[in-house]
């Protein structure tokens, strides 16, 4: 379990140099010479290799008396003091159904490249991706009250059906038609601190937990409805409450574990990687190797990571815990940012379970 340890001191000067981001967040520089700390994204001159203290965390940063750097200001998320990022955001909030083009942002004064590249940088999609998400996602919501399609095309911002259901099939996959009233299965959408995620629930059970805007969302959800022979509709039933609000406490630190019943679909195999994936405690990490000893299959390390990526129920069944064999971030369904978030909100909880009591 690599846990908090980090790698060798050249890897990391290496990713220093290299402004790698894959590091940010879930390691720092305090440079002896200034008597400050960074991140290893940090744009300022970098420091003589004999100069640099390499951290895990914030916390031992200042506990090792480093100050925090005013350049790459380690202390605060990345992109909370960018204010094209607060100002368009403030917009998407107050009318999720307009229709953002690069000519509106140009009307505003911004420059669209500039845009591109703070919003890729912080969210790991850009601006327009985010505000066409959010037009569906109001479509999305009239359907899970039982609204009519027209009504939720309406509510979407779409003047033309087809417009509407070509856009909806790209994003989630089946078009609006292929979902049923009063269904067996019902998908509802709520907001994370990470971003919207889409839910798919029975009475009893989870059956899918992804961000909005994964990739691999529609192809998970057509496997999903043909697995219920189409009897999938829109709707919020109580395991979807009830990760609602176990997802919200997790996230703002007040909840170490998940309590909720899950329908688990995959081949036995892919089954006990994601039962192992649920044994892991918030904070630790966990490369594809170790997990395959771990099964006692310690020559499936390539199924090991065909399962961990086939994981539909996200940070619920915990695959953004496994790293590369160096330690470094891997491919993560949800974006590398989030994986990011994630392993670094974690180690607040590590560290908790560390204190005596």
């Amino acid at each position: 379990m690599t846990d908090l340890f980090l790698p060798d001191d050249d890897t990391l000067y290496a990713a220093l140099l290299a402004r790698d981001p894959a590091w940010d967040g879930r390691a720092y520089v305090g440079v002896s010479s200034t008597g400050i700390f960074c991140r290893l994204t940090c744009p300022a001159r970098k420091p003589k290799r004999e100069n640099c203290h390499f951290l895990p965390t914030v916390a031992a940063c200042l506990a090792a008396g480093y100050r925090a750097c005013l350049r790459c200001r380690p202390l605060r998320p990345e992109g909370d003091g960018d204010p094209v990022v607060t100002r368009l955001l403030a917009a998407l909030e107050a009318d999720p159904a307009r229709r953002w083009t690069e000519g509106g942002l140009t009307a505003m004064g911004l420059d669209p490249s500039t845009v591109r590249r703070s919003f890729k940088r912080q969210f790991g999609q850009t601006f327009l991706d985010m505000a066409r998400q959010a037009r569906l996602q109001a479509g999305l919501t009239t359907l899970a009250q039982g609204g009519r399609v027209i009504d939720a095309q309406i509510e979407a911002g779409y003047d033309s059906p087809a417009a509407f259901r070509a856009a909806f099939a790209r994003h989630l996959g089946l078009p609006p038609g292929s979902f049923r009233a009063n269904a067996r299965l019902r998908a509802d959408w709520f907001d994370t601190v990470l971003g919207p995620m889409i839910a798919v629930s029975d009475r009893t059970h989870l059956h899918l937990l992804e961000f909005a805007d994964r990739k691999a969302l529609p192809t998970e959800l057509k496997r999903l409805h043909a697995s219920c022979k189409g009897d999938m509709g829109f709707g919020r039933l109580p395991p979807i409450d009830e990760a609602e609000a176990q997802l919200t406490a997790f996230l703002a630190g007040r909840r170490a574990r998940f309590d909720l019943d899950l329908a688990l679909h995959g081949t036995p195999f892919t089954c006990r990687v994601w039962q192992a994936l649920q044994e892991l405690p918030a904070g630790s990490t966990v490369s594809y190797s170790e997990l395959a000893r771990r099964l006692g299959r310690p020559e499936a390390v390539r199924a090991v990571a065909r399962a961990n990526g086939a994981n539909q129920i996200a940070i619920v069944i915990p695959c953004h815990r496994v790293l590369g064999a160096d330690g470094a971030l891997t491919g993560y369904g949800g974006g590398l940012w989030r994986k990011q978030r994630l392993i670094e909100l974690e180690r607040a909880y590590a560290q908790t379970e560390r204190t005596p009591a």
